[in-house]
């Protein structure tokens, strides 16, 4: 009996537990996740922290900068150090510029400064002219030259060598300012040194025509006697002079080119570039304001009219 009781109750017991998990499953299986709720509080959780990430960022803006640094801690962090004070500055005033010597004045026109010369370089020339003719004094009675500030640069070009003055460089000319006989000199720089200088002067002469050429302004137009018929080309050339009040303008012919002259103060200087022998000397050419021609080089018995 008691075995047959026994397996009723089991099967009392059995039926009991299926009524119960059929009635309040969810006791023992949880109910699904309320996922809309759930989306809400995240996206409600994420407007958060963007706020308040928000409002860190202006408050670093507004904050000086460096007045907080951030360095890694020893722990894998980092750590904001304390705030430093700002500094204040003072305002230093404008430092007074250190004078520099003055040197001479620039000509009238930068197309007097020639192949690539700067006036820099050019006034540098001047320079290391006037300590050239210093060291080069022969006695008591010769002319100081007097500072580089008291000359005008008017010509500055590449000079090319030759047999009596081997190796290309540049001639300077520069004339003294406010100066009656019109003191000029003409200086040639080679390998970075002064190595050639004339110095001369012309001033008021009688019966002397409204156009005067230099009459040592050879050197720049001409290469040296000994390489006659083998000039080295292209050869770059120059000629200066003086001129009276009544010329408006001066020319200057040369290998069969003509260029018109710069008129600077009283002197004119004209340029250009052979590319080929010559044997006549430039033809200059003077004309007053209304354009008459006023003086011509080859109608002047005194100029020569072929070169050497």
């Amino acid at each position: 009996m008691s075995d047959e009781q026994d397996a009723r109750d089991e099967q009392e017991f059995e039926e009991q537990v299926r009524e119960l998990l059929a009635q309040d499953a969810y006791t023992i299986r949880p109910s699904a996740a309320p996922y809309p709720e759930i989306r809400r509080k995240g996206v409600v959780e994420r407007r958060r922290r963007v706020a308040a990430a928000g409002a860190v960022l202006v408050t670093l803006a507004a904050m000086p900068v460096g007045a907080y640094a951030v360095a890694g801690g020893g722990g894998g962090g980092s750590t904001a150090a304390s705030p430093t004070p700002t500094v204040s500055a003072t305002h230093d005033p404008t430092p007074t510029p250190t004078p520099t010597p003055s040197g001479p004045a620039r000509p009238a026109t930068d197309g007097q400064l020639l192949d690539g010369i700067t006036f820099e370089q050019a006034a540098d020339a001047v320079d290391q002219c006037i300590a050239y003719d210093a060291q080069h004094t022969l006695g008591p009675d010769d002319t100081d030259l007097g500072p580089a500030d008291s000359y005008r640069i008017i010509l500055a070009m590449k000079s090319t060598g030759d047999s009596n003055a081997p190796g290309d460089g540049m001639y300077v000319v520069a004339v003294k300012k406010d100066d009656p006989q019109q003191t000029r000199m003409i200086c040639n720089i080679r390998e970075g040194e002064a190595q050639g200088l004339n110095v001369g002067g012309g001033g008021d002469v009688p019966d002397a025509p409204p156009v005067v050429a230099d009459i040592n302004g050879g050197k720049l137009y001409q290469q040296s006697f000994l390489d006659k018929g083998n000039w080295k080309l292209p050869f770059r050339w120059g000629v200066i002079g003086t001129f009276e009040p009544s010329v408006a303008k001066v020319t200057v012919s040369y290998g069969g080119a003509t260029s018109q002259a710069a008129l600077d103060h009283g002197w004119f200087v004209a340029s250009g570039v052979l590319n080929e022998q010559v044997t006549v000397a430039p033809r200059v050419k003077g004309y007053d304001a209304g354009g008459k021609l006023v003086y011509d080089s080859d109608q002047d018995r005194t100029y020569e009219k072929t070169l050497p």
